[in-house]
């Protein structure tokens, strides 16, 4: 599995790509199906702009692409809450992968032993 680091209006640092793939090894490792991840650092150098660093991320999986963005006042700041985000979709995507069906057998056998000790 990949991360590729982009920058828009920003020389990526060595620093930013480092941190960048320490948050998105985390994600990566949840899923096991991740083909690749692109990350897209960008500055919009509007002084009246609010939301000034833009962190956007494609998630290449085998059932499909996942797409966040996230702006924030620090560039590191944009990073920890776009891997948050990504985070919480990517479990999402592998929960409807493995089916709706929440029900396994070792939960099912832990609901039977505990009845019978009931009745007894």
């Amino acid at each position: 599995m990949h991360i590729y680091v982009n920058g828009r209006n920003i020389e990526i640092t060595d620093a930013i790509k480092a941190y960048v793939k320490e948050k998105f090894a985390k994600v990566a490792n949840h899923y096991d199906q991740i083909q690749g991840i692109d990350v897209v650092l960008s500055v919009i150098k509007n002084p009246a702009a609010s939301g000034k660093h833009i962190a956007e991320v494609s998630c290449k999986m085998n059932t499909g692409v996942v797409r966040c963005e996230e702006s924030g006042q620090s560039m590191y700041e944009s990073i920890d809450l776009l891997a948050d985000k990504l985070d919480r979709q990517v479990k999402k995507v592998k929960d409807k992968s493995l089916g709706s069906d929440k029900s396994s057998i070792r939960t099912e056998a832990g609901v039977d032993k505990t009845a019978e000790a009931v009745e007894e």
